[in-house]
């Protein structure tokens, strides 16, 4: 976690200070980033939750939510929700004080976010020069131009309000009195659920390009189950499972900067190793939590909430008016993914095994529901749309769906293969898709999400449709450690909904 302060004198009474930076739309009127903005919905501008979309001035895109606003205390927060740049985290807040010698204001502007390692001096040095401080000259700017011509200087007052560091960056050098050991879920060799076996193995202190982490949960995802199967080769035995975790810093290696011991932190994504108490790992991939997100829904949603973002977004780019056909939408992905193609205007049919799931998902707000035991889902999903059929289908249940999955599809539609649930789909004859010229796509988690820059825009979007409510994750089903071979079981029976969760 990177934290920047940046503090500054504005030779002006707060009222007026405030009234230029509470209008959460106005920052394109002085800001020399920004080149056009606008709230969305038409919300007004001091609206907690309204989100600002705006475009900068070098042709970037980016969207801010407001998060608190007091004009008792003059007080503001916000958070970055979509930006160019990898600010995985970002939340911001603008503070003002009275001066207590003169009629002047005390403006504070600071941030905490993650940038990639490799950038973060790069990163620093933009938020501070670039928004903060040309942000200070250029609302002074505006009030000099608003005056009677008179020159307004920068001054120091001579009482009461301490300045605050440039920028204030956290870090803490590795400790030595670090455990030796861990206890941990291994794969001794590739098998059933029987095969996750709870061992005490080895733990040297973190390197110094590592950071060491305490888990308070792990997510339980059917990658594990491939893994542990031997289906994907990320697991090689004897080996720990999991990519999904939540935790706190316990040590930092000594050549590890933007992380401090105590910072909450989560992750979704290779190499594996999340069944476990602690482990070390190299920080890049690593995100910072603010306090609105809990360590159990980050443990129990980022996995799945990345995936949703890429699936709907980048593997095929929902739009309002389209029909989705979403496969085991109860489930930890297929809960997310129905609640987010209902908000990008999506007509949703969802398919479930029984009709307790598929009253969760009509909650979740699916249009129509098919429990596919008792029923064909093609034919069903051909009747509901007039025998158009659906412009895109999720399918992570595999071997049982895929030949109606094609079946269901539009002319031109598209079909998503990323899972196999009941057992992979076999072989078919590519000339087949041609009847309705299908596109077909198998993505792979880690291509979409193996640096920084990729996984930060799928993590702030993440972010965002959870503090917008556009998502909701419900209580996760909770497993202790040694229950992680029940944990899989019930996982692959499909005797679940919702997501599942490793309480350490």
């Amino acid at each position: 976690m990177v934290k920047v302060c940046q503090s500054t004198i504005i030779d002006a009474p707060i009222d007026e200070v405030w009234a230029i930076l509470r209008d959460f739309n106005g920052h394109d009127r002085w800001h020399p980033a920004i080149a056009f903005s606008e709230i969305e919905g038409g919300e007004p501008v001091d609206a907690v939750g309204s989100v600002r979309h705006f475009r900068l001035k070098d042709g970037g895109e980016s969207r801010e939510q407001l998060l608190a606003l007091s004009d008792k205390d003059r007080r503001l927060s916000y958070c970055l929700l979509e930006a160019p740049l990898p600010l995985m985290g970002y939340v911001a807040s603008v503070r003002l004080k009275p001066v207590t010698d003169g009629n002047a204001t005390f403006w504070e502007w600071r941030s905490e976010f993650h940038p990639p390692a490799h950038r973060r001096d790069e990163l620093v040095k933009l938020v501070t020069e670039s928004i903060y401080q040309a942000g200070f000259a250029a609302v002074r700017n505006l009030l000099r131009r608003r005056s009677t011509g008179s020159l307004v200087e920068q001054r120091t007052p001579r009482a009461a309000v301490a300045p605050v560091p440039s920028a204030s960056i956290s870090r803490v050098a590795s400790t030595t009195d670090q455990a030796a050991t861990t206890r941990a879920i291994v794969v001794e060799r590739y098998g059933g659920p029987e095969e996750l076996q709870l061992r005490v193995i080895g733990l040297p202190p973190p390197a110094p390009n590592e950071v060491q982490i305490r888990h308070t949960f792990v997510g339980v995802n059917f990658i594990d189950v491939y893994c542990r199967t031997g289906y994907f080769d990320l697991l090689q035995p004897p080996g720990v499972p999991g990519m999904e975790a939540a935790g706190v810093i316990e040590a930092v290696g000594s050549a590890v900067s933007g992380f401090s011991i105590g910072d909450r932190v989560a992750y979704a994504c290779p190499p594996v190793g999340a069944y476990a108490e602690r482990r070390n790992m190299a920080p890049e991939l690593l995100v910072s939590l603010s306090d609105d997100i809990s360590d159990e829904i980050a443990a129990a949603g980022l996995l799945k909430g990345v995936s949703a973002s890429f699936l709907l977004h980048d593997v095929h780019a929902v739009k309002p008016g389209e029909i989705v056909l979403i496969h085991a939408a109860a489930g930890g992905v297929g809960q997310l993914l129905v609640q987010w193609a209902r908000h990008l205007g999506a007509t949703v049919i969802a398919t479930v095994s029984s009709d307790e799931k598929a009253r969760i998902v009509e909650r979740l707000g699916a249009h129509h529901v098919i429990v596919y035991s008792r029923e064909n889902f093609a034919e069903a999903v051909m009747r509901l749309t007039n025998g158009a059929g659906a412009d895109v289908a999720y399918d992570a249940v595999g071997n049982d769906t895929f030949a109606g999955s094609l079946a269901a599809l539009a002319v031109r539609g598209h079909l998503i293969s990323f899972g196999q649930a009941s057992g992979p789909v076999g072989s078919w004859d590519i000339g087949q898709f041609s009847s309705k010229s299908i596109t077909i796509s198998r993505p792979n988690y880690a291509h979409y999400t193996d640096t920084p820059e990729k996984l930060g825009p799928h993590i702030n979007r993440f972010f965002a449709a959870l503090r917008q409510g556009v998502i909701r994750i419900g209580v996760p089903r909770q497993y202790n450690l040694a229950q992680a071979a029940d944990a899989h079981r019930d996982l692959e029976t499909r005797n679940t909904t919702g997501a599942l969760v490793i309480k350490v």
